[in-house]
């Protein structure tokens, strides 16, 4: 068991470190708002630090999942960052989900201070985090994935080694493009059935088991038919993710016109007032 370090107890974070410490891990936690790091701490136990330096101190691996690019050099750069308390041969795990570029961009600090860096964007969402089955894809050096792969297994039943840094980050933005899509059409057959007077349960339940059944289909379409949406991965986190594909898609040359029309009907959502809601909430522009 590691001594190690989480940074980030929100929605995700949270469960996450709490997988950590069951495991038997010895788990130093730090939250920008310290209330929630006093909270963790009474229900897990370990102990909680009031600056990224401190929580990282003597730990071998620090986990962060924080919000965007700007909140993770927050916990990682500069004089009370992460970095400046790890020691050589430690290692820095990030699970947010931000872009290639900023994970190269510390990958290339950690290393000129001897630590190893992971990026390690995770799919799953905040019931993958509370159950401890989320997929994590991962980018850095083989050697130094092959050291916190078993960590990482305390909250996941899949992770796996991607490519170099950033590839991490690289491959969630395919999960997320395809996920969008996805979501739009099933948000429209939802609306389709509706329309045409069908038995919409009825129909999900029978097209379920064919070539269009998906984890959305069988965990969504039934909330998505009733209106439901106060619960699980944001419509604000969706955007900012999507923003983050699009631009590297303008980088890489890549096409992406349905994840660019999907982030339009998301903005659309937002200025219903939704910005919380489900991601499947995409089904509500259809029924304004």
């Amino acid at each position: 068991m590691a001594k190690v370090a989480f940074l980030g107890l929100g929605v995700m974070g949270s469960p996450m470190a709490g997988h950590l410490a069951a495991k038997g891990h010895d788990v130093t936690v730090y939250n920008r708002t310290s209330a929630k790091a006093e909270a963790w701490v009474a229900k897990h136990g370990g102990a909680h630090a009031t600056t990224p330096r401190e929580a990282a101190r003597g730990a071998e691996i620090v986990f962060a999942c924080v919000g965007n690019d700007d909140d993770l050099r927050s916990v990682v750069l500069g004089a009370d960052g992460a970095l400046a308390g790890m020691e050589r041969g430690a290692t820095f795990v990030d699970h947010t989900t931000a872009s290639a570029e900023v994970a190269r961009e510390l990958a290339a600090a950690a290393a000129e201070a001897g630590i190893g860096f992971v990026d390690a964007p995770v799919s799953g969402g905040q019931a993958g985090a509370e159950n401890g089955v989320l997929t994590v894809m991962c980018g850095g050096e083989a050697e130094t994935y092959a050291k916190v792969e078993p960590a990482i297994m305390s909250f996941a039943r899949a992770s796996r080694l991607m490519g170099p840094a950033g590839a991490g980050q690289l491959t969630k933005m395919v999960n997320q493009i395809c996920i969008a899509g996805l979501v739009q059409g099933l948000s429209e057959g939802v609306h389709f059935a509706k329309r045409a007077g069908l038995d919409v349960e009825a129909v999900l339940e029978v097209i379920s088991k064919g070539a269009a059944g998906s984890w959305q289909m069988e965990n969504r379409g039934k909330t998505m038919n009733a209106g439901t949406f106060d619960f699980g991965f944001a419509v604000d986190w969706m955007r900012k993710d999507l923003g983050i594909l699009l631009d590297e898609g303008r980088r890489n040359g890549a096409k992406l016109p349905v994840s660019a029309l999907v982030d339009q009907f998301y903005a659309e959502v937002q200025s219903m007032g939704g910005g919380r809601w489900d991601t499947s909430s995409l089904v509500a522009r259809l029924e304004r």
